[in-house]
């Protein structure tokens, strides 16, 4: 007995010996699944992994099939015949294709013919350049094609300095056939310039083949309308926000059918990620946030009855639900992630949410390695709200120990803070060096009610700042937590976060990580190219002393003015091609640092924008990152 029990007790420990930790490289070699969709008989999913050549520093894509039922999957060289094409029209007479259309001259060269090794941009608007690119002139238009001919195919916005797809990151779900293929509706800006860059109303368009004619829908419908789908039967819905400028609005879907248009989220407390139609038009299943995930909503689509259309909830864990691939009957095909698991297909039960996995792409890497304890637990903030912050552990977590601590601050400043799995900010891999990891689900995040996804607007460094010291400080009242060894880190908004939270923090943290954040709002405003984001969020610009809410934003809420207090070791990261919070950011806030005396680090990366996209940067992106915190945290120790 005693020889098995000893047995027993060995085999767990060499198991446990076994089990890997997440590490830099291996996170860059994990498959990274995306859904394409169910196959046109209903018995199969296709969908894509995409993985990297850490060598080749290139990714790869390869398709599959996989059947419904489940079993194995087989690697596909084309995808036609297996998915509907919603490029090709219904009754199978049209595609449409996209090409970049010259219509603006904005180079020396096309300016002036002679000065042909001139490379002078010359601009006399803004937008100018967008996300990592410089405005070159030309215009993402849809052209019209008879299938099986040579035409050179109609530019259906012939002569619009408009696009379609919209930049930078639109695709096909931004135009669609009518179900009787008379008409295209897409989506665009009909902005120009200055207006563009100021501005988030898109709207619908309706272009008539047969005439050349071109309708707005969403006249009068200020805010973005975008994604528009028809029903089996025929009924128009896409995702509209109300608001002109405010790019985080509430996103609700609206429907225009038999019964008139129909707002049917309008009464419900959240804001729509994405949706897509039941196979037969009676409802429509969409995703959205809500307390700290990513869950599976319907909504009823009532007709002509003009009934109140009611939302359920069908899925619910702690997990995102990231994409919806398709139907199949009974059960809806999705992608869902949790911060221990990248992205997998899933099959979800329409009647009672639950939930099979089909794909099992990374299972070789998650057999071998040990996994993170999650958390959920919730404060009280300073002003008596009640806020969830998400506790990511070691994998070999031992409360008798005492554990370096990470308070994560979340971009956007409206993104929602779920069970994502990001390849950089990655909740697994820094537990995995050793870490406690932190992370509020602070105010101005949707999927606590729109009055919580607002409350930032026009105060980011107000209440929320306090969010995020209330969440350190009652986590760090756990014995294994060590009070001496806390940091701070996060990018975007969350690289904002840091900087301010440097000038106030009162010697809580003993290090900084900000990757891409907004250091000076007064250049912020001079240098960003979406515009409506800072007059929206900051309240307008600096310029305006009329302007309360803006003057407000500057003078208390800007990092830069609390330089004076900084005194403790930070790490800034910057993308040279980040034009969102452009470099000069990173900068400004490096050489503050540097002539306090301070000591501090630039981590720079030319090639890269708002992200870090490329396999050997990030590598390199997430070695800096754990060197900087071993040398500040003095972490070295809890590593091994």
């Amino acid at each position: 007995m005693r020889v098995s029990v000893l047995f027993t007790l060995l085999t767990v420990t060499v198991s446990a010996w076994a089990q890997q930790k997440m590490t830099p490289e291996l996170l860059w070699t994990l498959g990274r699944v995306s859904g394409k969709g169910v196959s046109v008989d209903g018995k199969n999913v296709v969908y894509s992994v995409t993985t990297y050549d850490i060598t080749r520093n290139e990714p790869a894509t390869k398709t599959y099939v996989i059947p419904l039922a489940g079993g194995e999957a087989h690697e596909v060289a084309s995808v036609t015949g297996l998915l509907p094409d919603r490029t090709v029209s219904p009754d199978g007479k049209y595609a449409i294709r996209v090409k970049d259309v010259p219509m603006v001259k904005v180079t020396g060269k096309e300016i002036y013919p002679d000065l042909d090794k001139s490379n002078v941009l010359i601009y006399e608007t803004l937008n100018y350049r967008h996300w990592d690119t410089w405005e070159d002139g030309a215009f993402s238009h849809l052209f019209l094609h008879a299938v099986g001919g040579n035409d050179e195919g109609k530019d259906i916005m012939e002569g619009e300095p408009y696009d379609c797809p919209q930049k930078p990151f639109g695709g096909s779900e931004d135009y669609t056939f009518t179900p009787d293929s008379k008409a295209i509706i897409y989506v665009a800006k009909k902005k120009y310039g200055t207006d563009y860059a100021v501005s988030t109303n898109t709207d619908l368009y309706r272009y008539d083949i047969a005439t050349g004619t071109t309708t707005n829908l969403t006249e009068g419908m200020e805010g973005y309308d975008q994604r528009p789908s028809f029903s089996s039967s025929g009924v128009l819905a896409w995702l509209s926000m109300r608001r002109d400028g405010y790019e985080s609005d509430k996103q609700d879907i609206i429907v225009d059918g038999p019964g008139g248009r129909i707002n049917l989220t309008a009464a419900w407390d959240g804001t729509v990620a994405n949706y897509v139609w039941s196979n037969d038009g009676k409802k429509i299943y969409f995703t959205a946030p809500i307390d700290g995930t990513i869950q599976l909503f319907e909504v009823d689509y009532p007709g002509r009855t003009r009934k109140q259309p009611v939302v359920k909830q069908i899925t619910e864990g702690d997990f995102d639900i990231t994409s919806i691939v398709g139907q199949a009957g009974n059960e809806l095909v999705v992608t869902r992630t949790d911060m221990n698991h990248a992205a997998e297909i899933f099959v979800v039960n329409l009647k009672g949410g639950n939930m099979r996995q089909l794909t099992h792409v990374n299972k070789q890497h998650y057999d071998n390695l040990a996994l993170s304890k999650i958390e959920r637990r919730y404060v009280t903030t300073t002003d008596g709200k009640r806020m969830l912050v998400w506790v990511i552990f070691p994998p070999d977590f031992d409360a008798g120990k005492k554990y370096p601590t990470l308070l994560y601050c979340q971009g956007g400043p409206q993104s929602p803070l779920t069970q994502f799995y990001s390849f950089r900010w990655n909740f697994q891999l820094m537990a995995a060096n050793g870490y406690i990891v932190v992370a509020p689900a602070r105010r101005g995040m949707p999927g606590f009610g729109v009055e919580w996804n607002e409350a930032i607007s026009k105060h980011h460094g107000g209440q929320v700042m306090q969010d995020y010291l209330v969440a350190i400080d009652e986590v760090s009242k756990e014995p294994y937590v060590d009070k001496d060894r806390l940091g701070c880190v996060g990018a975007s908004y969350g690289g904002y976060s840091v900087f301010y939270l440097a000038g106030i923090h009162d010697k809580r943290f003993r290090t900084f990580i900000s990757h891409d954040g907004i250091f000076n709002m007064k250049s912020m405003y001079g240098t960003t190219e979406e515009l409506w984001f800072v007059d929206w969020d900051y309240g307008g610009p600096y310029w305006d002393t009329s302007n309360a809410a803006a003057q407000n934003t500057y003078n208390r809420y800007d990092p830069s003015n609390l330089v004076g207090r900084w005194d403790t070791p930070i790490l800034i990261i910057q993308g040279g091609r980040d034009y969102r919070v452009p470099t000069g950011q990173a900068l400004e806030a490096f050489q503050a640092a540097q002539l306090r005396g301070i000591k501090s680090k630039l981590l720079f990366f030319p090639e890269e924008n708002h992200w870090i996209l490329t396999a050997q940067n990030g590598i390199a992106w997430q070695r800096e990152f754990f060197k900087w915190l071993g040398e500040t945290l003095n972490a070295a120790d809890d590593r091994q």
